[in-house]
Order: C-alpha cells, then sequence, then structure tokens
C-alpha cells in the first residue's frame, strides 16, 4: 500500500472510543430529585418504568441497578438452576456470569461470521435434555436471528433471554427488541445508547414473574419503601412488610431514573446521530478492500448502533497507528471462553476464534462530530503496513 501524498489533517484533542452524553436537562432534572428529598427508588423510578415499556411495546418494565442484575434475576425466574444455557462467547462477561450465579452451566455456542450474533444451526446442536434456556445478544444492537432462535426455543419448550445491552431502540421485522422475548435485559451504563450512570432494566410480560422480580430486587421484601410510605391504608403500620425469600439488593434510585426520563425522550435522536455516524464511517470505508465493515442495517432490522466495528487483518498495527493519531479504539470482546473463569465450558467454536482476533471498534458517540469521523477515516486511509 502506498502513503498518499497528502497530510493527515491536525487536530488539537483526543478522541475517546465512547463517551456519555448528556444536556443540562439532565443535570436540572438530578437538580430536582435531591431538591425533592426522595433520592431512593420512588415516583421518577415507577415513571421510568411506565415510560420504558411503552417505549419497548412491553407490556411490564422492571428496573434494576444493572444490566448484570437483570441477567441475573431473569435467569432467576426462568428456573435454570441445575440445567444449562445455551449463550454467546462473544459477549461481556456479565452475560455469562449470570448463568454462574444461577448455579447453571454455560454452553457455548458459535456465531454468524456476518453479523456476531449467535449460530441458530450452532444453538440447535447444542441442545440436550438438560437445556434449560438460550440467551441471546444483539451484538452491536443488530438484532440476531429470532425468527429461527424462536422456532427452535418454542420446539424445545425453552426460554429466550435476551441480551440488549447495545439495542435499546433497536427493532426486528418492526416490533421493537424488549417486545418480543419473555425477558429482555437493557443496560444504562455510562456509555451506553441510553445512559444513566449505571442501571438496567427487565421488559416482560408475564405477571407473575414481574412480581417476583419486584420482590428479589429488593432483598426479598414484598412492599418497597416507597409504597410502604404511600399507602394510607396502612399509615399505622407502614413500616410493616413480610420477606418470603431470599432476594437482593439490585434496586435502583431516582437520581438514576431522572436521567433516564430525559435520556429516554432523546434516545430516537441519539439513536439516528449514531446512524448517521455509521453511515460515513460506511461510505468512508468503501473503497478499502483490506477492512470488512459491519453490517449497520438489513431488511426489515433497524439497529441501536451502539458500536461500529471493523474487521481486520492487522488490527493490532492499525489500533496502534491511531492510537498515535490520539483515536483510540477498543476490541469487543475477547471471547468469554478463552478466560480462566470459563475455561472448564470451553468449546471449539471456529468462527468466534477466527473473527475476535481482526475486530477493531471505532469511536462512536452521538457527540463525535462528522469532521472527527473525517479525522478518523483520513488517519485509516493512510496507514500502511
Amino acid at each position: 500500500m502506498t502513503l498518499p501524498q497528502i497530510p493527515i489533517q491536525k487536530i488539537d484533542h483526543s478522541i475517546p472510543v465512547f463517551r456519555p452524553y448528556s444536556t443540562e436537562e439532565e443535570v436540572e432534572s438530578v437538580a430536582e430529585v435531591l431538591r425533592s428529598g426522595w433520592w431512593g427508588q420512588g415516583p421518577k423510578t415507577i415513571e421510568f418504568e411506565k415510560q420504558f415499556a411503552e417505549f419497548t411495546g412491553a407490556k411490564m418494565a422492571v428496573s434494576l441497578n444493572s444490566a448484570t442484575a437483570a441477567l441475573h434475576l431473569a435467569l432467576a425466574v426462568a428456573g435454570v438452576e441445575g440445567g444449562e444455557v445455551i449463550t454467546t462467547s462473544m459477549t461481556f462477561v456479565s452475560t455469562n456470569h449470570a448463568i454462574l450465579y444461577n448455579d447453571a452451566t454455560p454452553v457455548f455456542a458459535d456465531i454468524q461470521a456476518n453479523t456476531l450474533n449467535l449460530d441458530p444451526d450452532d444453538i440447535e446442536r447444542k441442545i440436550t435434555p438438560k437445556t434449560r434456556a438460550i440467551i441471546v445478544v444483539h451484538y452491536g444492537g443488530y438484532p440476531a436471528d429470532l425468527d429461527r432462535i424462536y422456532d427452535i426455543a418454542n420446539h424445545h419448550s425453552l426460554t429466550v433471554i435476551e441480551d440488549a445491552a447495545h439495542a435499546a431502540g433497536s427493532s426486528y421485522h418492526g416490533k421493537p427488541i424488549g417486545s418480543i422475548a419473555p425477558l429482555t435485559c437493557f443496560s444504562f451504563h455510562p456509555v451506553k445508547n441510553l445512559a444513566t450512570g449505571d442501571g438496567g432494566m427487565i421488559t416482560l410480560d408475564n405477571e407473575e414473574w414481574d412480581a417476583k422480580l419486584r420482590r428479589l430486587r429488593w432483598v426479598g421484601i414484598n412492599k418497597d419503601t416507597w409504597i410502604r410510605s404511600r399507602d394510607k391504608d396502612a399509615s399505622q403500620y407502614s413500616w410493616e412488610y413480610d420477606v418470603a425469600e431470599l432476594g437482593y439488593k439490585y434496586h435502583t434510585n431516582d437520581i438514576n431514573s431522572a436521567i433516564a426520563l430525559v435520556q429516554l425522550k432523546r434516545l430516537p435522536e441519539t439513536n439516528a446521530r449514531r446512524r448517521e455516524i455509521a453511515h460515513l464511517y460506511d461510505e468512508g470505508l468503501r473503497e478499502l478492500d483490506w477492512i470488512q465493515r459491519p453490517i449497520i442495517h438489513g431488511d426489515d432490522m433497524v439497529s441501536a448502533q451502539h458500536n461500529y466495528v471493523i474487521r481486520l487483518d492487522e488490527r493490532d498495527k492499525l489500533g496502534a497507528w491511531l492510537h498515535e493519531h490520539r483515536v483510540a479504539t477498543g476490541m469487543h470482546y475477547i471471547p468469554n471462553h478463552l478466560h480462566e473463569l470459563y475455561k472448564p465450558y470451553a468449546t471449539p467454536l471456529p468462527v468466534t476464534e477466527r473473527e475476535w482476533t481482526r475486530l477493531l471498534t471505532l469511536p462512536l458517540y452521538p457527540a463525535l462530530t462528522d469532521g472527527e469521523v473525517n479525522y478518523i477515516l483520513d488517519v485509516i486511509r493512510h496507514y500502511h503496513a
């Protein structure tokens, strides 16, 4: 490859891979909660759950303090203890930690080379009499092949849990992610599409599971503090509650929920900006045949476009070149079965093991400017092995 004669344009700052996006509206929403005197789980959390359920088309939504907690409790109500859960290795470790938290066994299936999502054919090969559930991760926000996965799950009477940490605002054949699975888990980590500092959500339509999740998230207590404070029929005994099962301290608070309400209102706009950036990358990299671009759209598929991950053989060298020019990159993810903790569950995953060595995550967040994207593209075009 010959280095172009035109020099790389100058830039006076570093560009991170991800950056939280907020405005003064989020600041004021937090100030309002602080002034109210009710900082814990309360009216803002109830309102956020209601609005998020409406946004996703789900009947109910249960807020939590992280997506890790959401996955833990989703698997708990699905009853996977002692069984096997088919999952992907191409994910953040929380997905599979949640299986271990439930004393279940992760069974890794391989991924599709084009989407990096679970391969339905390999899911079917991995089913045994011990299989209880399938966890589906929508990598980067691009929906997995849900038609085939649900056909398999229904045939074998398995519960599907969607890990939608990247997919707030994604849709599959016109249906919002969050309205399809029995249990869908979202993340509100600071760099996610909807960011609250930290937090998670489970969407569902099963009222029995909903009640159980609300107990489990608040250490097994049957009435949370806000409900007890508003119970006029029990004014003399507002302190009274019962604990019938072992739960966890997984609830969120109104500070996070206040931020979330503002972020949710803006989510269609910020996701649209993410898709614009992905399109700029796509057009700018189109003529570079040594880079494989990600799928950013499909037939009736809408991605929340959480990230933009390219693939190339010289992954580490290009990453170092970009770093030299003040552009940060990432790698999502080291396959879980290669970590020491998961080696007992490791199995050959040829596509996963080939593709992860070629992954490079480019900067993508709503505040990334067109000029910064063009600078990143300029640096990439000047790369020479």
